[in-house]
Parts: structure tokens; sequence; C-alpha cells
């Protein structure tokens, strides 16, 4: 189901694309709402979305699927979060639609909380491009207690303020999607490796970031070697039940 959700992912970014027209890039957007909406009732027309429904094990895996549409239009609107609470309502959003999908339903109470974590760890990772793209990824409350502006973000090398926000940002999300699945059972591991490939790339790609603070990569993300060196270790560890995620941290 992973490989449905992440091109769907793609599909509905596209309108996020520079030098998309905005009229267009909502059109696209609304025609998106409505596919996520006929997926759910299992009228799904675009061939990614039938791909997600023949996939699919329960509806109410695909419930949260018009989370992709609200993050992207809020994007698009390049809004600011206010609050914390904002920014938390955004990650849970897309998580409900990415996240929240691949994990069975007696561990969904207890592994919920992940998606989140994970979709802002992600926006941390991309936050220097995110800022030149006009998309602040921390909300001004924090930013206000810390003694930043959000000027700043578009400013490189970051402020001490600025910077140690960030560090301790990414620090907390690392260790609260360890804790998470440090006591994962073999059993969940197996099933969910797709998933901890994707967290274990992330943590990599905050550790990296994190230390390279006062400044960050205009371009974000990984190298495609390293990329390719972690997926398939944490896909080989994962399948046999060995996925260590505290590593998977500190890579």
């Amino acid at each position: 189901m992973l490989e449905p959700l992440l091109a769907i992912e793609a599909e509905t970014g596209a309108s996020l694309r520079p030098g998309t027209d905005h009229q267009v890039a909502h059109t696209r957007l609304q025609w998106w709402a409505e596919e996520c909406a006929r997926c759910v009732r299992g009228e799904a027309l675009h061939p990614l979305t039938r791909q997600l429904a023949a996939a699919s094990n329960e509806p109410r895996q695909l419930a949260g699927l018009s989370g992709l549409v609200a993050t992207n239009i809020w994007d698009l609107a390049q809004a600011t979060f206010e609050t914390r609470a904002e920014l938390l309502g955004y990650c849970e959003r897309w998580a409900a639609a990415m996240i929240e999908p691949l994990i069975p339903a007696a561990a969904l109470e207890r592994l919920r909380p992940l998606g989140a974590t994970l979709c802002e760890l992600e926006l941390l990772v991309a936050f220097a491009p995110e800022a030149l793209a006009g998309r602040l990824r921390l909300p001004l409350e924090d930013l206000e207690r810390c003694g930043a502006q959000a000027s700043e973000a578009m400013q490189q090398p970051y402020s001490p303020a600025l910077a140690q926000l960030l560090a301790q940002r990414h620090q907390a999300l690392r260790a609260h999607m360890t804790s998470t699945l440090a006591a994962l059972e073999v059993s969940l591991q197996m099933e969910l490796r797709g998933l901890l490939v994707w967290v274990a790339l992330t943590l990599h790609a905050s550790s990296k970031a994190a230390a390279a603070l006062p400044a960050l990569p205009r371009s974000g993300g990984l190298t495609v070697l390293a990329d390719s060196w972690l997926a398939w270790r944490g896909a080989r560890q994962a399948s046999s039940g060995r996925f260590a995620i505290e590593r998977a941290a500190r890579t």
C-alpha cells in the first residue's frame, strides 16, 4: 500500500511546483479532493486511487486520505502556523492519509503519534528549501518564545536563537520517534518494514541537518548512495525482526 500512497502524495504535491499557475493548482487540488472522497466510497477513477483501494483491507484505512489535499491547500496558500496546535493539526491530517493506512488496526492507537512526528521531522529536514519557497515550518509562538523572528528563516547562517530552536526540535522529535518504536515486537517489524525504512531515512536526514546547524543545505534530503544503502539495510533488519531504531537515529 505504501507505493500508491507515495505516488498519490506526489500527484497532489505537483500543485506546489514553482511556476504552476495558482488557479490551475487549485483546480487540480479540487479534483483530487473529489477523487479522495470517491476512493473512500469505493468509486475511485484514477489508476493510483484504484490501486490503493485494491490494496486496502479495511474502509477505515482510507478515511483520512483527503488530508493530503488539505495540507497541500495550506501550503499553496503559504499559510503560517501561529501555534504548535496548528502545526500538530497539519501533521495529523497528513499522517491520517499517509501513515495510518500502513498500521494494523490492533497497533493503531499505540503507533498513531508516529505519523505526526514523522511529518514534523520531515518538515524540519527540508526547513531551508521550504523557507525559500515561502513556507515557514515552525510555529510563530515557538519563534516568539525563543526570541527569533520569522524573517530569520531566510538568512543563513541562522541566528543562535533559531539554530538552537531547530536543534531542540530535531532532538525532541527523534527521541519521541525512538521511544515509540523501541519496543516494537518482531511480528510488527516485519509487517511495517516499509514504514521502518522510511523512519530510518528520516532519522538519518534529521541527524545530518541538526549537525549542520547553524546553516542548512538549500536542497535538503540525502544523497542517492546514502538513501539506497540505508533503505537496503533497514529493509533487511525489519524483515528479520532486528530493526534497531536507536541505531537508525544515530547513523
